[in-house]
């Protein structure tokens, strides 16, 4: 139901704003609770002036973070994994990462963590029925191990969701690229051509960058952390030898290192996860050089330099619509839910009530998964990292 109103100031009647005011009765809305939403024109004064209203009139207070969500998982609306995905999308900055959050929003994830968990509870209760009925000659005889194929089943599911190379989870934080190589190739350069903007002093100066500078780029919708490391060479500075010393280690931790020389002959030397970048190419590579070559003077092989880093990008997220784990909270649910599932299964053969208790915890942790087993300390964890007002 909609109407509009004006806001008034109670303390003079003077008119402050003109409002949409939308009521959604319980438990059509996004709580499942009355709701009260008020569409005011945006400027920071009104808000303010309506949020001192509110609060004077001794009918509100300001939500907590993630209060809304809250009310919205306790209240049935919504299970763990989608109220995760409500910051998630909030806090999306690439096409790739909104149309994942969505996704999970959507379902994807507490759709099939729902089903596995109902599976157990029903192997649950067969043993369980084993245990307590097993000597009835209505009972058929180890009735239990029936199910033996159906938890196997399930143990091969989760391995699969688990062995996706927390793809995920990357594309959720922005895959991480360091640019890495010696002093004065053009790192930074490099770095600020591809920004689009001054984030890096650039000198001729050897040992200008000193320490990891972090830019965030959107490369065709993918999510990416440019890293413009520290020039690699011995040096006798303390600060310039700690810089190189972070920059060999955040280059470690990378997805991938773009490695950048203007030498054709040092690129020749690289590791795995690298992509050699012959820098200052105004004239061109030599013909023996088969990598990449720039000039970030002229603009030479920046768009293939672009299509190479979306390429490798594109092969370490989650391909369009295929559901993944997206947080390490998810992962370590699913991989205790798999050791369960291990115990119990080499457990087959002993006594019934311990292989009963380790399918109990595997369905316990899976439970975890989308809140239907749950601890204040655990929501709380979860929902005080949104954003206020979600």
């Amino acid at each position: 139901m909609a109407t509009v109103h004006g806001i008034r100031n109670p303390d003079n009647g003077n008119r402050l704003d003109t409002a949409l005011f939308l009521f959604f009765p319980a438990p059509a809305s996004f709580t499942g609770e009355d709701l009260l939403e008020i569409q005011h024109h945006g400027g920071l004064g009104v808000c303010r002036a309506i949020d001192d209203i509110l609060a004077r009139s001794g009918f509100c207070r300001l939500a907590d973070p993630g209060e809304f969500t809250r009310r919205a998982f306790l209240n049935g609306k919504m299970d763990l994994t989608q109220a995760e995905a409500v910051a998630d999308l909030a806090e999306a900055a690439t096409v790739a990462q909104v149309e994942q959050s969505s996704s999970q929003l959507a379902g994807s994830l507490s759709g099939r963590f729902q089903a596995w968990r109902l599976e157990l509870i029903r192997i649950l209760s067969i043993v369980e029925a084993e245990i307590d009925f097993g000597s009835d000659d209505d009972l058929p005889d180890q009735l239990w191990r029936t199910i033996l194929p159906d938890l196997e089943r399930l143990r091969d599911q989760l391995c699969d969701l688990l062995a996706d190379d927390h793809s995920g989870e990357r594309l959720r934080r922005g895959i991480v690229i360091a640019v890495a190589g010696r002093t004065n190739v053009g790192k930074s350069t490099l770095v600020n051509l591809l920004a689009r903007r001054e984030v890096a002093i650039t000198s001729a100066i050897p040992g200008t960058t000193r320490d990891v500078l972090e830019v965030a780029l959107d490369i065709r919708g993918i999510p990416v952390t440019l890293l413009d490391t520290a020039g690699l060479r011995e040096t006798a500075d303390p600060v310039e030898a700690e810089g190189v010393r972070r920059a060999v280690e955040r280059a470690a931790g990378a997805d991938l290192r773009m490695l950048v020389d203007d030498d054709p002959h040092f690129l020749e030397q690289i590791g795995e996860k690298s992509i050699p970048v012959l820098s200052k190419c105004d004239a061109g590579a030599p013909a023996f050089f088969s990598g990449l070559a720039i000039s970030c003077r002229s603009g030479y092989g920046i768009e293939e330099l672009l299509e190479r880093l979306f390429r490798e990008c594109r092969d370490l997220v989650p391909k369009s619509g295929v559901a993944v784990l997206s947080r390490t909270r998810h992962r370590q649910c699913v991989q205790e839910t798999l050791d369960c599932i291990d115990r119990a299964l080499d457990r087959a053969n002993g006594p019934l009530d311990i292989f009963a208790e380790e399918v109990r915890c595997a369905g316990r942790s899976m439970g975890r998964l989308t809140g239907h087993v749950h601890t204040e300390d655990v929501l709380d964890a979860i929902f005080w990292s949104f954003c206020i007002g979600k």
